[in-house]
């Protein structure tokens, strides 16, 4: 059976709709409803930053990471949930979703190796070059890390009013 075990893709989603945008567009480009067979198998995960590193800071006796913590995890399962459900949608229900705890560059990574993937999509948040340099983009830093090829999903820029194409 390995043998013929399709290609892995990985879509890395997080709560912005840059990723949602990547995943929608992955669905639409790949797995077409009217293919019964599609070429890839899909795995989409979500990185879950720990509390310490969300929080930067600690305040000695009061347990403000259990609270976060709280937090994260519902975020992380709403991210889940509405991939799910966007999956869903578009006639694709042999998913799978993972909800990883880490930094998201190192997760996605992770990922690919454990999956052995073929493709790692993943949004463009456009951000400018000066948060982007403090921040570090995600996207560039799966570009050069990743052992697989990465498809970078930028969305379309907003199209003014009343413009005809």
């Amino acid at each position: 059976m390995a043998a013929t075990a399709k290609p892995v893709m990985i879509v890395g989603v997080d709560e912005s709709e840059q990723s949602f945008y990547a995943l929608e567009w992955a669905l639409d480009h790949f797995f077409v409803p009217s293919a019964s067979n599609h070429p890839f198998n899909l795995i989409i995960v979500n990185s879950k930053p720990t509390p310490v590193s969300s929080l930067g800071f600690s305040v000695p006796g009061v347990d403000i990471l259990s609270h976060v913590d709280v937090d994260l995890k519902n975020i992380a399962n709403r991210v889940v949930e509405k991939a799910k459900e966007l999956c869903i949608s578009k006639s694709v229900n042999d998913a799978k979703l993972e909800i990883v705890e880490g930094d998201a560059r190192n997760v996605l990574c992770d990922a690919v190796e454990r999956h052995h993937a073929t493709i790692l999509a993943v949004g463009s948040h456009g951000h400018g070059a000066i948060k982007r340099a403090v921040l570090g983009s995600v996207s560039d830093y799966v570009t050069h890390h990743a052992h697989c090829t990465v498809m970078i999903v930028k969305m379309p820029k907003a199209k003014h009013e009343g413009a005809h194409h």
